[in-house]
């Protein structure tokens, strides 16, 4: 059962490809913690079965028929309060697809390879709904820096980073670079407890949903450019 829940995790699947499902499935339904509620063949179907329901995870494809997953995940977060929003994990079949980009600034909160092994779809799954993102830094990196474009220094609005000490600068730099956590302490000489402090810190202050989204707002201010390691 979940640590955190008295319940096991409520999975929605939302594929065209009745197969994929069915695998996703019944993966899922193997574990103690975790089953699928709600599956939908395309973003339509999605968006509608999820309205006025109570989900936590959300396995969705990005590229379907009638309504994309870019349009769904938009559409799911926007008709709950962010406080009982689903985690929405994005599929693809290519770990640099600029719809996955599209989907990550929809509101999802990372993406999965469709041929992942069961252990990483569960860990995905697992970690998303812990709050956390589930790409690891080195692939956020590559992906936000194909499509997050840093403004001119002129029209650069960083007023949002102002609530922040200078640590939790610092920590949001070493994010927006591809650091994970383990790293973050290691450059700063802290405990990785204490950077996890941290990373919550900067989340809540910058309305951030998770890591993803912070590590957008480095970029979009200014504070991480492209290219610097």
């Amino acid at each position: 059962m979940n640590a955190s829940l008295d319940r096991p995790l409520r999975i929605a699947l939302v594929d065209d490809q009745p197969l994929v499902r069915a695998g996703f499935a019944m993966v899922i339904d193997s574990q103690d913690d975790m089953e699928v509620v709600v599956q939908a063949s395309d973003g339509v179907a999605a968006v509608s079965e999820l309205r006025g329901r109570t989900v936590d995870v959300v396995l969705m494809d990005v590229r379907m028929p009638r309504k994309d997953g870019i349009e769904a995940t938009a559409e799911i977060l926007a008709q709950v309060p962010e406080d009982r929003a689903p985690k929405i994990i994005v599929l693809t079949t290519f770990d640099l697809d600029e719809y996955v980009v599209a989907a990550i600034r929809a509101g999802a909160s990372g993406f999965l390879l469709k041929d992942a092994q069961p252990e990483d779809l569960l860990g995905a799954i697992r970690t998303v709904h812990s709050g956390d993102a589930v790409i690891a830094p080195s692939a956020t990196r590559r992906l936000l820096e194909r499509v997050v474009q840093t403004p001119e220094p002129e029209q650069r609005d960083d007023s949002v980073l102002a609530a922040l000490t200078d640590r939790e600068r610092e920590v949001l730099s070493l994010m927006g670079r591809g650091f994970s956590n383990q790293e973050i302490g290691a450059e700063l000489f802290v405990a990785e407890a204490t950077v996890k402090t941290h990373v919550g810190r900067v989340l809540a202050k910058l309305g951030a949903r998770d890591r993803v989204q912070a590590v957008i707002i480095s970029f979009e201010t200014g504070l991480v450019a492209p290219g610097s390691h």
